[in-house]
């Protein structure tokens, strides 16, 4: 039997989890007015027989200006959510993998065309375009159009609405809320001084500049079902000169850890085009490290391909769990592959069971209907 790190048991909150690969929220740009459709249920369906121990749906926009792009999936009203439950059903008709969703909003970084057709603003007066806002009327690139600086009414209707999306997030019975408060999106465009140039008490010191994105973890976590977690995903630095950086994100992850956070996903950059990324393998996990000792489980995150890679990470006790994100939508079976390198057994639907190669004759053996 596997004595991989990789394929024992963790606990998030309540949460048990059979192993500790999880797949991070990756956008598809799908979605038709907010709502999820057949794309999603193909894509998450077949992550979901992955054998990971974790789904997170993609990035879900609390407001309809809160979305990236127009194809941003939504959980922010009743057509949205009816979508989402009819993914979900069909998902959970086939598999028993917990599924959590991220809620974001994306301020400045809102109102772009989708990644394969260029990714650039669109303008409020254009076709699928409009009014961004964020903490400063500042762009997020020269020649963009500036935001709305959110003042208090836009600072409590933003609130809202992320408590709103987790009160449909816990009706459809999602395991888990991850908050995300990295890539340059709205909670981060608070945290970081490049992004963040209010004059108010959510501008200036530390202390200032987390307070919105702490009133939006405590407004959330007051909602979501006690024991089911609360999660946030940080970027650990800006990368930039005068940004956001890992001493502020220590500092930030002691205040969630204080509130009750149940783990933090520590990923980096997105806030800047003057950021410098110095992009390898696991070139965040060392972030990662860093936020270790505050208390509270880290997931690491960024170029984790390689199943003995992500082995060093757990056994050097850098994180508890491996998010998963590129590497396995190019390989829909990593947490196989990786379980019969190790050793280990992984969950597999029944339908699959003949599929077990010869060579690895116990990595089926926790079937889902066991």
């Amino acid at each position: 039997m596997s004595h991989a790190k990789l394929f024992t048991p963790f606990r998030v909150g309540d949460l048990e989890l059979a192993n500790r690969i999880v797949i991070a929220p990756m956008c598809q740009y799908s979605a038709e007015d907010g709502c999820m459709n057949d794309w999603h249920m193909i894509h998450l369906g077949q992550l979901a027989l992955s054998g990971a121990a974790l789904l997170t749906i993609e990035a879900t926009a609390v407001t309809p200006e809160g979305r990236i792009t127009y194809g941003d999936v939504g959980l922010y009203s009743d057509a949205c959510e009816a979508a989402m439950g009819r993914v979900l059903d069909g998902i959970r008709r086939w598999s028993d993998m917990p599924v959590a969703i991220q809620l974001g909003h994306a301020g400045r970084k809102a109102s772009t065309e989708v990644p394969w057709k260029g990714g650039r603003q669109i303008a409020p007066d254009h076709a699928h375009g409009w009014q961004t806002e964020a903490p400063s009327a500042i762009p997020q690139e020269s020649g963009e159009a500036s935001p709305a600086a959110l003042d208090r009414d836009g600072l409590a209707r933003v609130r809202n609405a992320f408590a709103e999306a987790a009160v449909r997030a816990a009706r459809l019975g999602l395991d888990a809320v991850q908050l995300h408060a990295a890539h340059g999106y709205l909670l981060h465009q608070f945290l970081s001084p490049l992004s963040n140039q209010r004059d108010d008490s959510y501008g200036g010191s530390l202390e200032n500049r987390m307070r919105f994105p702490l009133e939006v973890f405590d407004a959330v976590r007051a909602v979501f079902p006690a024991g089911r977690p609360v999660t946030v995903r940080v970027s650990g630095t800006d990368w930039a000169p005068g940004g956001w950086t890992i001493d502020e994100t220590v500092e930030f992850a002691k205040a969630l850890e204080s509130r009750g956070c149940s783990a933090i996903h520590v990923s980096s950059g997105g806030l800047t085009p003057a950021q410098k990324i110095p992009v390898g393998p696991g070139y965040q996990v060392p972030l990662a490290r860093a936020v270790k000792p505050v208390g509270m489980p880290v997931i690491a995150v960024g170029l984790i391909t390689d199943f003995v890679q992500a082995e060093s990470i757990l056994v050097a006790g850098d994180a508890d769990l491996i998010a998963l994100a590129r590497a396995i939508l190019y390989d829909p079976r990593w947490p196989w592959h990786a379980a019969a390198h190790f050793g280990a057994a992984v969950r597999a639907p029944s339908q699959y069971l003949r599929s077990q190669p010869r060579q690895y004759s116990d990595l089926f053996k926790m079937r889902a209907d066991d």
